[in-house]
């Protein structure tokens, strides 16, 4: 369950600015006892996370949800632990709780000393989606029509974008959606985490091993998408060629041999441009990234990404 505090002087800047997150922080800091002064900020797009110096614990909090239901990430992770897959462990607090409309958890800091690679997922990926019982929290089902719906719902939403680039992405949606009912897909449904790549695992120096974090878009689905997740990322992010191919052996399945791959392929990349298009301020870094990628489709060229 959810706890629900809402502070004396409630949070009323409606935007996900670091002005809103940081007063957000520090009332959740001090309705669990924890020190939020000189917190560090780490990452500020899909959501706010910073890490506290006064114990090792990072605090997340996510972009209000609009419309859906939150998955409850605490209860989905501690499950996962109980069957021995590698996620990052929570910190010892009361959570999750909701303010102004976000959730916040709190997690354990790991400090990184070498960066994950594509190898790094196979295991932990392997190990989720062969899980065959059910967590018993809600969890979507992720499934093709609700991912053109979100699509639409993004490229209407956004701020940055031209009426030109609206045309060209709903074409784009539009070509796909023509398409959906030839795909067929080969890999048994299940649990999957959603949004899986590099940054969405770290490293854990007591286990020797990679452990999975940011299950906010875990589903029941296809582990294709996960795969072509991982797919786009190593090859739109520049990562050695050769460290997804170990990944492909390692996890027993290469996704670029299955006949749907490149329109899964195309469709990942889709959702990510418009959804980085409606997270995006205007005039930002992040926007003329996604800007550019916008171009690049256009034109019909490939091209590399800037992380955002």
């Amino acid at each position: 369950m959810i706890t629900t505090f809402e502070p004396a002087e409630p949070v009323a800047a409606p935007a996900f600015t670091p002005e809103r997150t940081l007063s957000i922080l520090e009332h959740a800091c001090r309705a669990v006892g924890l020190d939020h002064a000189g917190a560090q900020l780490m990452r500020h797009h899909t959501n706010a996370v910073y890490r506290l110096v006064s114990a090792p614990v990072v605090v997340k909090i996510d972009r209000p949800c609009q419309g859906r239901s939150p998955v409850d990430v605490v209860a989905l992770v501690r499950w996962l632990q109980a069957r021995q897959v590698p996620v990052v462990g929570l910190a010892p607090a009361r959570q999750p709780m909701k303010i102004g409309g976000s959730a916040i958890t709190f997690w354990r800091y790991l400090p990184q000393f070498r960066e994950i690679a594509a190898p790094d997922l196979a295991a932990p990926l392997s190990m989720l989606h062969s899980l065959r019982t059910r967590p018993p929290q809600w969890l979507p089902a992720r499934h093709l029509a609700g991912t053109f719906t979100r699509i639409a719902q993004s490229i209407a939403a956004s701020r940055i974008l031209t009426p030109e680039d609206r045309a060209l992405l709903r074409a784009e949606r539009a070509r796909l959606a023509a398409r959906a009912a030839e795909i067929s897909f080969v890999l048994p449904p299940g649990l999957i985490h959603g949004d899986a790549h590099h940054r969405n695992m770290l490293w854990d120096p007591a286990t020797g091993g990679g452990v999975l974090c940011d299950w906010e878009s875990a589903a029941y689905g296809h582990p294709e998408w996960d795969l072509v997740t991982l797919e786009v990322h190593c090859r739109r992010f520049a990562h050695p060629a050769a460290e997804y191919e170990k990944f492909c052996h390692a996890y027993g399945f290469d996704i670029r041999t299955w006949p749907g791959y490149s329109w899964l392929r195309d469709l990942r990349e889709l959702r990510m441009i418009t959804t980085n298009a409606y997270k995006s301020a205007p005039d930002t870094p992040c926007a003329r990234e996604v800007l550019r990628r916008i171009a690049a489709l256009r034109a019909g060229v490939p091209s590399r990404w800037n992380i955002l």
